[in-house]
């Protein structure tokens, strides 16, 4: 089996295209159809039930692991089919990071062991010190500076916004190309949630990040581009601030203006 591999160093996105999700017999999403900007954070958001949290899980093969579950339409990740039978699912997973709602960090491995995690499980052979890829990781999710003196503890120690940083820097240590985010500050406090949403702004310089979230305040602040999903449908896809300023669609318009949610 084999993973997808990168086609352009500079522009790696997604792209996805009459994308159709089913659980069993009952769809949930309805012919989805939008491209992925490369290095830029893209929101989705919708009210609950909307199928968010189905459409990034289509992004890295998760979807297809609950059981009856399946999906039509193509997603290509730098122009390759990502649902092509010899692409192999776990290699996937390691060029498309996720970051789940609830921190969940490892509760038997330490800090250091944690971060360590995935790439012990991938076999990936280091070309430094693993103390040098723990201390750069731990840096790159802004939490080096809080743990570095708290490696050898466990990671449930943590406060549960840091145990959100310490899973993203898991997802990172595999040094993914996408970040995908599902509501990633649900479970945080406001200042836990700012930690987060500063470490965006530094991430997408270098990985695409897809992140659902339930406040429309939130896309506003950290997002790019923005993606409105209704009932399973892509309503619109755009420019954050257009979205926000001058929606396209009424049904957009009604959403963020709260006569619905």
């Amino acid at each position: 089996m084999s993973v997808v591999t990168p086609s352009n160093e500079g522009a790696r996105l997604l792209s996805i295209a009459g994308l159709n999700a089913y659980f069993g017999p009952t769809q949930v999403l309805h012919g989805v159809t939008l491209d992925i900007a490369a290095r830029r954070v893209t929101a989705v958001i919708g009210p609950s039930g909307c199928g968010k949290s189905t459409f990034i899980r289509c992004m890295n093969r998760m979807h297809e692991l609950v059981p009856g579950a399946r999906c039509e339409g193509a997603v290509r990740l730098d122009g390759a089919d990502i649902y092509a039978p010899e692409v192999d699912p776990v290699a996937l997973r390691r060029r498309v990071g996720m970051v789940f709602q609830k921190p969940n960090p490892f509760p038997t491995m330490s800090v250091r062991e944690n971060v360590l995690a995935g790439l012990r499980l991938t076999g990936r052979r280091l070309s430094e010190p693993e103390d040098a890829v723990v201390e750069r990781t731990l840096r790159r999710a802004a939490l080096w500076d809080e743990v570095k003196d708290r490696l050898a503890a466990p990671g449930l120690s943590l406060s549960v916004g840091q145990q959100q940083r310490l899973c993203i820097a898991r997802a990172l240590a595999v040094e993914p190309d996408v970040l995908l985010m599902d509501e990633p500050c649900a479970s945080l406090d406001p200042i836990a949630t700012a930690h987060i949403e500063d470490l965006l702004s530094t991430l997408k310089a270098t990985y695409t990040i897809v992140m659902v979230t339930h406040s429309m305040q939130q896309a506003a602040r950290v997002s790019d581009e923005t993606a409105f999903f209704l009932n399973g449908e892509l309503i619109e896809a755009t420019h954050t601030d257009a979205l926000f300023t001058a929606p396209r669609d009424r049904r957009t318009e009604d959403y963020i203006t709260g006569k619905f949610g």
